[in-house]
């Protein structure tokens, strides 16, 4: 084959691994907004609803200490197609019985299936990228997923037209996806590693020692998604915004991350990842503080979860972009493994905390912690040096 068909393949490739990945996000946005409200509905605390919401964020982290192991097994075109399909029959089964029991399984296993699409679409995707375009690939990366999660919550307007709707019209897009990934991707194993490094945690701890602060914006994306997704439905029903509304307004957090994933990106890449990564925290975290005050105003509260949105929902690429210029390239694997760690712990922590916090009657202090976590992560970059051996010439 010709250069140019190697790289035509190669674009097919990169824009189906794309496309897993906005599906992922889609299952995601979703299942937590839709869920969330039927679980208000039938009278469910709101603490129980967040533990409920938590049980697909616990999946994908068991999948997480597996997901390196299985892979090497059966490649990445496998994995994909396994999460597909394990998250399609999730899917159909979510609207059959109306249970809490049987949700919190089928959310365990949307999340594996989730977190197996993420962790071979998005090492794909790195093993496909050059040092020149890796930048760019995260971004795109992001973006993708951001367009899945944020398109995820419109799901809620087609509850009208029956509740199993939202459900099965997602299914048949997975199953879509599976017929393309079947009969377009090849059947790719990653390298083996070559000596004893991957035995212990040593590359993890050395991952952690030299690159924490890249390594902490994971945990608080991961937390603000998932919180924000499954407790803003209840904190918007108790403050008195309409279903319609709440289905409304959910998407801004992402659209604001897609519209400042690129310019942020830009500026880290002249400014620095980490002045990026700090203005944008305080940012974002103040935005997030005065939510409450807002009260039921709709546009004063789109603007706030789209700037706020904007600015921190770039943290998962931008730390991961960080990393990348702290560690050397030996390192990359462990790194990303530690961020899917953090990514799925925040994820866990985040529908949890606003439940806790809902359930004392406190519908501010959701928002409250929420922009506290991003402030004090702010903060804490005083105290991040970045070893002028490790660093690739970030000036600080």
């Amino acid at each position: 084959m010709t250069q140019a068909g190697h790289t035509r393949q190669g674009n097919i490739h990169y824009f189906i691994l794309i496309g897993v990945v906005i599906a992922a996000g889609l299952s995601q946005g979703l299942l937590l907004p839709v869920l969330a409200i039927f679980l208000e509905r039938m009278g469910i605390s709101s603490t129980m609803n967040g533990l409920n919401a938590a049980a697909l964020y616990v999946g994908s982290f068991a999948m997480t200490l597996v997901a390196e192991r299985v892979l090497g097994w059966v490649g990445f075109k496998k994995l994909i197609a396994a999460g597909l399909v394990l998250v399609m029959l999730s899917l159909l089964a979510f609207p059959l019985i109306p249970s809490v029991a049987l949700w919190f399984v089928l959310r365990l296993l949307v999340g594996i299936g989730d977190s197996a699409l993420h962790y071979a679409s998005q090492l794909w995707i790195l093993m496909m990228s050059t040092p020149e375009n890796r930048g760019r690939s995260i971004s795109f990366y992001g973006m993708s997923y951001g367009i899945g999660f944020s398109i995820g919550p419109l799901g809620i307007s087609l509850l009208k037209y029956g509740e199993a709707v939202p459900f099965i019209i997602l299914a048949v897009l997975f199953l879509l996806l599976l017929v393309v990934v079947l009969f377009k991707l090849p059947d790719l194993k990653p390298e083996r590693s070559q000596g004893t490094e991957t035995a212990g945690g040593g590359r993890y701890r050395t991952s952690y020692r030299l690159a924490w602060y890249a390594l902490i914006p994971a945990f608080l994306y991961g937390y603000m998604e998932s919180g924000i997704n499954s407790s803003f439905p209840v904190y918007g029903l108790r403050t008195g915004f309409t279903v319609e509304q709440i289905a409304a307004l959910l998407p801004f957090v992402g659209i604001g991350g897609l519209l400042l994933q690129l310019p942020l990106g830009m500026l880290s890449d002249r400014f620095g990842r980490k002045r990026v990564l700090t203005f944008a925290g305080i940012t974002g975290g103040l935005c997030f503080l005065l939510i409450p005050l807002a009260g039921t105003s709709f546009w004063m509260t789109l603007v706030l979860l789209t700037i706020a949105g904007g600015f921190v929902g770039s943290f998962f690429s931008l730390g991961l972009a960080y990393a990348a210029d702290i560690l050397p390239r030996t390192l990359l694997p462990a790194a990303n493994v530690v961020a899917s760690f953090h990514f799925n712990a925040g994820s866990i922590a985040g529908p949890n905390a606003g439940g806790a916090i809902l359930g004392t009657g406190w519908n501010g202090g959701m928002f409250v912690l929420l922009g506290g976590l991003y402030i004090l992560f702010a903060c804490t970059g005083i105290l991040f040096k970045v070893k002028k051996s490790t660093a690739d010439q970030e000036s600080l």
